[in-house]
């Protein structure tokens, strides 16, 4: 019957049709497009306000910059689908109308005159380039289609413009548009936009800042097609074709070390990172650390953090205060150097969260030994019964190392671990933390640091830091990890307050709407690490300066080195206003409630009457001990015999020749004097 072969052909007809397809999708599986090009892009890193911090080239110094259709401005979208592909929409990779109509147009005229490429055929050129001949036309065919199986036109329309040349190493609008016009192509103007149209068919030929000539006549035959096709008006086209040709501008590379690093972190087919910084902030404080580096030295360099505590968001990151510095190429922040007595503040909040020590409970500031161990002051000086306070408040040794002793080093150790900050012991020190902890003794990085310093200003709740916009959303949420109560937390930031201001600023007490800066300074073993954080606010800042190479210095403390830049920094998040509040009244604690009068005798403090004091060594090699007291002008005795001055430190310092009993005498300006016996033994 005839209407069984119809069936029957029509059976034939889609067997056919379908083995067909199944042809080309065994063929499309066995040659797919090669898509290394596209997804070989680095992510921009953005600040939190979507400014351009830093993007990283790739192979060949090529900056070819993922484009991000949500970040370019969607006029410009629509004029180049319409310029470089009017039926973009709707064909499937290739367009029938413009290959009959190149054809026609070639056999009137004897060769080609009119192209037929696709958007997606121009994509499939720029992945796999190859020769302009029939051949070449055929394979973009071809991978045009096996690029619309694969891909939404939005996403073929980004690949175009990651991949597109605009000259010289410039690959995607993103990198044209920066390069070029200075901001990022979510605005463009109407010349701007021409521009970015013509540069891709004649990239070299047309390149503005070459060829200007040639891109200007590009650009107006560009603005005359747009006119035509009724996508400008006339004046408009006018006021593009005289707008200024640019020139072409470095990249910015604003917080050159977070912005790379996080950059290599991203995911190859994301387009954009949106740090947590603030590229205004970041701008202002770089050459800030870039000038505090050169007035240290030719070998110093700097790092500076700025912390958002709330959100614990890394607001500005300085690595080293200039690559032009020794080692500036390396990020600061995150090596681990020692921190010097910046660990203090956490010794006193664990004693006051264990129950102790309170901030005026009284500790003995004198010559003491704890096992193998015996610290002494910075300024080799002992000050007697002090309290808790004023130790931490003037970063005395001896009681912090008192109470670390109470804690136990190797606990104080695995609680600030436990916050999520990583300590390093040095090779040479034994399997166990010990006391020296107090003073420095372990390696730490300024990013824990400034950590455990939020933590402080957060009611003892530890969080990590932050550096991407998700991460601090989240982070935000987040319970965090109970470093010490907030009663603690609140006593020991208090105390801080009360630290002696850099030489030549003023005490934020004394001015009004003042930063109200909470801070402790740190100084590493032979001046190699000068280290000052703070909290101001809901703010913590960290300043390190130092050598990248771990080289000694001369006489650069924390609070010298360190501790003017963090209050620069503080002026620049909290600027001070001068008018002076009034003073409100506070208790003296117990140790200050009165002040000895001129025509009170001499007092020893150290070593006291009756004391047993134990050495490890005699003689004129030995370390000796510091003589303290309270008096005017005092000369030191030892059994009538003067006691020698140490020419560094001023402080008068004997070293017993062998055990036994001593007479320690101090007379005063006026010819008073204090007597204590005193037993040496070993």
């Amino acid at each position: 019957m005839p209407g069984g072969a119809v069936v029957r052909g029509l059976v034939r007809g889609l067997i056919a049709l379908l083995t067909v397809q199944a042809a080309l999708l065994v063929l499309d599986a066995a040659f797919p497009p090669d898509l290394t090009r596209g997804e070989r892009s680095s992510p921009v890193v953005l600040d939190r306000q979507g400014a351009w911090l830093r993007a990283l080239p790739v192979e060949s110094g090529r900056w070819r910059i993922r484009a991000d259709l949500d970040r370019i401005d969607p006029v410009f979208l629509r004029r180049v689908t319409r310029m470089e592909d009017g039926r973009f929409g709707w064909h499937a990779g290739v367009d029938p109308l413009a290959v009959m109509r190149a054809l026609a147009s070639a056999a009137v005229h004897g060769r080609p005159t009119s192209g037929a490429s696709t958007l997606t055929m121009q994509t499939a050129r720029l992945l796999t380039p190859h020769r302009r001949d029939l051949a070449g036309k055929l394979l973009e065919m071809v991978r045009a289609t096996q690029l619309e199986a694969r891909f939404s036109k939005p996403q073929i329309l980004a690949l175009y413009l990651t991949l597109a040349p605009y000259g010289g190493n410039l690959e995607g609008v993103r990198a044209a548009s920066l390069a070029y016009f200075g901001h990022e192509p979510a605005s463009l103007t109407d010349g701007e936009q021409a521009l970015l149209i013509a540069l891709p068919q004649s990239p070299e030929a047309r390149r503005p800042d070459r060829r200007p000539g040639a891109a200007r006549a590009a650009r107006a035959r560009v603005l005359a097609r747009m006119t035509r096709a009724g996508l400008i008006a006339r004046g408009a086209a006018l006021e593009g074709a005289g707008e200024p040709l640019p020139r072409r501008a470095a990249f910015p590379a604003l917080a050159w070390h977070v912005a790379g690093e996080l950059a290599r972190a991203a995911p190859a087919a994301q387009a954009s990172v949106v740090s947590t910084l603030d590229a205004d902030l970041q701008r202002r404080l770089e050459p800030l650390a870039a000038a505090t580096a050169r007035a240290q030295g030719p070998g110093g360099v700097v790092a500076v953090l700025v912390v958002d505590i709330p959100t614990r968001a890394v607001r500005a990151a300085v690595g080293s205060g200039g690559l032009d510095r020794p080692g500036g190429w390396i990020d600061m922040t995150r090596a681990l150097r020692s921190p010097g007595s910046a660990l203090k503040p956490f010794i006193y909040g664990f004693a006051f969260d264990d129950g102790v020590a309170a901030p005026d409970t009284q500790i003995d500031d004198a010559a003491r030994r704890f096992v193998d161990y015996q610290p002494e002051d910075f300024d080799r000086v002992f000050h007697g019964k002090v309290t808790a306070r004023e130790a931490l408040v003037y970063s005395l040794n001896v009681p912090a190392v008192t109470l670390l002793s109470r804690i136990g080093a190797p606990v104080f150790e695995r609680r600030i671990e436990t916050a999520g900050a990583r300590m390093v012991r040095p090779r040479a020190a034994e399997s166990d933390a010990g006391l020296a902890l107090a003073l420095g003794g372990e390696g730490i990085s300024l990013r824990d640091l400034v950590m455990l310093y939020a933590a402080l200003g957060d009611d003892g709740l530890a969080k990590p830091l932050t550096w991407t916009e998700v991460e601090a959303e989240r982070t935000a949420k987040e319970p965090g990890r109970r470093l010490m109560r907030p009663t603690a937390a609140r006593q020991v930031l208090d105390i801080l307050r009360e630290g002696p201001a850099p030489k030549g600023r003023a005490p934020a007490a004394l001015t009004r709407g003042g930063p109200g800066l909470a801070f402790k300074t740190g100084t590493s073993y032979a001046y190699r690490d000068a280290v000052a954080v703070g909290v101001v606010g809901d703010v913590v800042i960290g300043v390190w300066s130092g050598r990248a190479d771990g080289g000694a210095r001369a006489g650069l403390t924390g609070r010298e080195a360190a501790l003017p830049l963090l209050f620069d920094i503080a002026d620049q998040i909290h600027p001070p206003h001068l008018a002076p509040p009034p003073l409100a009244p506070r208790g003296a604690p117990t140790a200050m409630t009165s002040i000895e009068t001129d025509d009170a005798a001499p007092q020893l403090i150290f070593p006291p009457d009756g004391a047993t004091v134990m050495v490890t060594a005699f003689g004129p090699g030995s370390r000796g001990l510091t003589l303290a007291g309270r008096g005017d002008r005092l000369v030191w005795y030892v059994d009538g015999a003067p006691a020698p001055i140490d020419p560094v430190s001023g402080s008068p310092i004997w070293r017993p020749p062998t055990p036994g009993f001593y007479r320690i005498t101090a007379v005063d300006g006026a010819g008073r004097q204090a007597q204590a016996r005193v037993r040496i033994r070993d």
